[in-house]
């Protein structure tokens, strides 16, 4: 465990230790995922084991008890904690480095040995749970990443000259042809040769709706093909494909998400070797002049207590946990001190569209009954819900919902069929129903008339996927008659709008929107929520792009998304916030912090706290630098009797503490303008 543990507590280490080994074996892939269990790690163990072990003395000491009714419950807290990390910096000591691990273990046991059990004890409890925090962060990070490849599938049907043949994904070649029936995860990336159907492509493009894929188009590996049967011809060797390209590109983010760690490390060796000689020659100058023995080491091990970073550690530790914890009062949960600090640092928001600023899910927006039709808004939309109940498809639910939602009368639907890209048919109260997308084979004048006749005033040719008002139309036809269209579109929050704006109040720039969506959609959401650089049609790793042209242009990325798409730029981001409900367990775990409430002015609200929490730690050390300061100087210059060394050092420790529990009050969450009459 280094430094940077030590100072930051329940830090995620950003670096795997061991970084997964990662193929596309099928074997590898019937082992049922599973997520490391804190108590599965030996770390853990020995933590919880010190941490009970110190609990459980602390109330006999402080009641005076004898000795021997305490002191065996010190002795397993010291060895619990202390004896790994003891190692391992007896370990840098044969490799001649010297670490903190080996500083705050002579720290400890030189407390112990001039009386001073409890401080020695505390210090040990501190450590061993940094260390199992840290490797609980580093077993999940791996868990989550060895994950992703479940989306793939193990085995495609690859279509031979003799028939067809189930083979694993990792024997497909570049020019194999597979066979994609309905329902299927299609196999590799690829490009369709014949067949039509849609496909479910949200986690690799965000997209909230089924695609639709005819011969020339697209498909992803791990993507989700509808009702429709596809051949495809492979283009990428599947170690290529998009999703193992993802769990690269978080593997590759993760292991540079923290530059500073080299250079705390340095810090760390100046630190320890400064404070070990410095201990040295406090013991053996006053010694070669004629002081006692005891007298020279009582002085050496106050000075060695006095100067701990036991205090430093507590000035920084408090205000970023009560952040945590009072960010998730609020539905943030924020993953370490590390994370909420790195919150506040940023200076630009780059958000992601689907579920993220909208809700990720289509509804009916318009409904548009045709002049003539006989039909008023609800009579149209009943009758299209009654022809698409039977149906699966996402804007079928939407349409039946929208109707549930009026309480309209749904009438039996007959002879129902769906087909791929184009629509549904039923019978429905003896009239013909057709409900589906524009015919793209109307000429230019019907469709204008259609427009018009629908009510939508657009006047031109309608779109084959969407109009002006930005959503998705739906054509309502009766016996080959139009009846009128329907608008479904993925609604932006209702937060969305405040959430941009209390970014940019943050940040003094406007944020920037990457979504893989297409540039109308993203367009409408940029427009209702006042965001003015979009970025539209990106895949993962272009998003990881962007967030890295940012960043090398000075800026600090927070980024927020929730799809395993937006995996790759959670990790490469200098911040990544998830959002909760909907969000893809790779996002969750590779991000710094899940919104686990879906409320969207709670990322702003957990920057401000953040900065606040960042503020109160210069504060912090501002007291505790100077009281360790006056302590070593004293220790050094005059004489400072043990008990004052130690009451001094204790003392700046609950100081800074309570400082820091400030943000615990329930103020610390409101915008500093809550609360205050608003100007008129």
């Amino acid at each position: 465990m280094s430094l940077h543990v030590f100072l930051y507590g329940a830090g995620v280490s950003s670096t795997l230790d061991s970084p997964p080994v990662l193929t596309l074996d099928a074997s590898a892939r019937t082992v049922p995922r599973r997520r490391t269990r804190f108590l599965a790690l030996p770390e853990a163990r020995w933590a919880l084991l010190a941490t009970a072990a110190f609990l459980s003395a602390l109330p006999l000491h402080f009641a005076d008890a004898p000795g021997w009714t305490y002191g065996p419950l010190y002795a397993i807290a010291y060895l619990a904690g202390g004896w790994e990390p003891a190692l391992e910096g007896l370990r840098a000591l044969r490799g001649k480095t010297l670490d903190v691990d080996l500083l705050m273990i002579v720290a400890a046991l030189g407390a112990a040995a001039i009386g001073q059990v409890l401080d020695g004890a505390l210090l040990i409890v501190i450590f061993a749970t940094s260390g199992a925090l840290e490797a609980l962060a580093t077993a999940r990070t791996a868990d989550s990443v060895r994950g992703l490849l479940d989306l793939a599938p193990a085995t495609a049907t690859r279509v031979t000259a003799d028939g067809e043949e189930s083979v694993p994904v990792n024997r497909l070649s570049v020019g194999d042809e597979l066979l994609i029936r309905p329902g299927e995860r299609i196999g590799a990336d690829g490009r369709v040769l014949d067949g039509t159907s849609e496909a479910d492509q949200a986690t690799i493009t965000g997209e909230p709706l089924p695609v639709l894929k005819t011969p020339g188009d697209e498909v992803f590996a791990g993507t989700l093909n509808g009702t429709g049967a596809l051949r495809v011809r492979v283009e990428r060797d599947p170690a290529d494909s998009v999703i193992a390209r993802i769990v690269t590109l978080v593997e590759e983010a993760s292991r540079t998400k923290a530059p500073t760690q080299l250079f705390i490390e340095k810090i760390e060796q100046r630190y320890a070797v400064g404070v070990v000689a410095a201990t040295l020659t406090v013991f053996a100058v006053p010694l070669a002049f004629g002081a006692d023995l005891t007298g020279a080491l009582l002085r050496a091990m106050t000075f060695m207590i006095v100067a701990s970073p036991c205090a430093v550690v507590l000035a920084t530790m408090p205000p970023l946990l009560s952040a945590i914890a009072t960010a998730g009062r609020h539905g943030v949960l924020v993953k370490s001190a590390l994370a909420m600090e790195r919150l506040g640092e940023i200076d630009t928001a780059a958000l992601d569209k689907t579920g993220t600023l909208t809700e990720g899910a289509p509804e009916v927006t318009a409904v548009h009954p045709a002049t003539g039709s006989g039909l008023d808004e609800a009579a149209l939309l009943a009758l299209a819900a009654s022809a698409e109940h039977p149906s699966e498809h996402p804007l079928a639910r939407a349409i039946v919902a929208a109707a549930r939602a009026r309480d309209l009368r749904l009438a039996p639907a007959r002879d129902f069929t769906a087909k791929p890209g184009h629509g549904v048919t039923a019978t429905v109260d003896g009239r013909f129903v057709t409900v589906g997308r524009p015919d793209s084979g109307l000429d230019a004048e019907a469709d204008t008339d259609a427009d018009a006749d629908a009510g939508t005033g657009t006047g031109t040719r309608m779109d084959r996927d969407t109009d002006v008002e930005g959503g998705t139309v739906v054509r309502v036809e009766r016996d080959g008659a139009l009846v009128g269209t329907l608008v479904l579109a993925d609604r932006p929050r209702a937060d969305a709008a405040e959430t941009a704006a209390g970014l940019t109040a943050l940040t003094g720039i406007s944020p920037v929107l990457l979504t893989g969506d297409n540039p109308r959609a993203a367009a409408q959401v940029a427009t209702a929520t006042g965001i003015t650089d979009v970025r539209a049609s990106l895949l993962p790793e272009d998003k990881v792009t962007a967030v890295r042209e940012l960043q090398r242009a000075g800026r600090k990325v927070l980024f927020v998304g929730d799809g395993v798409n937006d995996a790759p730029a959670l990790a490469a981001a200098h911040a990544g916030v998830a959002m909760g409900r909907a969000g893809s367990d790779l996002a969750l775990e590779t991000a710094d912090a899940v919104v686990v409430r879906d409320e969207l002015a709670a990322i702003p609200a957990v920057v401000r706290l953040s900065r606040a929490a960042r503020r109160l730690v210069v504060q912090n050390l501002l007291v505790a630098g100077t009281f360790i300061t006056v302590l070593v100087l004293w220790d050094l210059l005059g004489h400072l009797p043990l008990p004052l060394g130690v009451a001094g050092h204790e003392g700046s420790t609950v100081l800074v503490g309570l400082n820091g529990l400030r943000l615990l009050r329930e103020s610390a969450w409101r915008r500093p303008d809550e609360g205050r009459p608003r100007a008129q």
